[in-house]
């Protein structure tokens, strides 16, 4: 079988992948690995969490799909909307338990230095995700669904329509406005929303 990493997972690839042919799955989750990720990266950057978080939660997505897939039937929604579905409920997971586990603790300070992000570093990071979800959050939520699955994750539209149950011509659609709302706000007077001047 043939990779078709630009649009959603052949038909006939699902099938033998729930049908149990090995190679159809791996084929399957090799393809479906990379927008995932990007998928859990794009909702979780604007959290306390580092990519090894929405890599994680990635691979989480990836062992519910594998457990999945033997029930899996066929619908109007595709399987792509299958898949993303599943990886929403991942992310919502992981918001929730983040908002619970609010502090680390670290038993003793490490010997080796840390050539992590400094401070500011981590400090200018963090207020773009914030000023970038503040402006995302301007959006309705299905226009910001469609922005990030386009922008972050990288899908085409018909592999977008496909995970938001609509056509391709109506994700463009969506993305053009949504864009265009967005850069109306930027140009307002170069300020997100609700974010005071300095």
């Amino acid at each position: 079988m043939t990779s078709r990493s630009t649009d959603a997972p052949d038909e006939a690839l699902v099938a033998a992948a729930v049908a149990g042919d090995r190679a159809a799955l791996n084929e399957l989750l090799a393809e479906l690995r990379p927008k995932i990720i990007r998928y859990c990266r794009a909702h979780t950057g604007r959290a306390q969490s580092t990519y090894a978080s929405a890599d994680d939660i990635a691979q989480d997505v990836l062992i519910a799909v594998l457990k999945a897939l033997p029930g899996y039937r066929a619908t109007g929604a595709g399987f792509t909307s299958f898949v993303f579905g599943i990886a929403a409920h991942k992310v919502a997971d992981f918001h929730r338990r983040n908002m619970r586990e609010r502090t680390t603790l670290i038993a003793d300070a490490p010997d080796v230095p840390d050539h992590s992000p400094g401070p500011e570093q981590t400090a200018l990071r963090d207020e773009l995700g914030k000023r970038l979800g503040t402006l995302l959050d301007t959006l309705p939520r299905e226009h910001r669904d469609i922005v990030v699955l386009r922008l972050a994750v990288g899908l085409t539209s018909t592999e977008t329509a496909d995970a938001v149950a609509s056509t391709s011509g109506a994700v463009r659609v969506t993305q053009h406005r949504a864009l265009t709302k967005l850069r109306r706000l930027l140009n307002a007077d170069g300020e997100l929303p609700n974010h005071p001047k300095r």
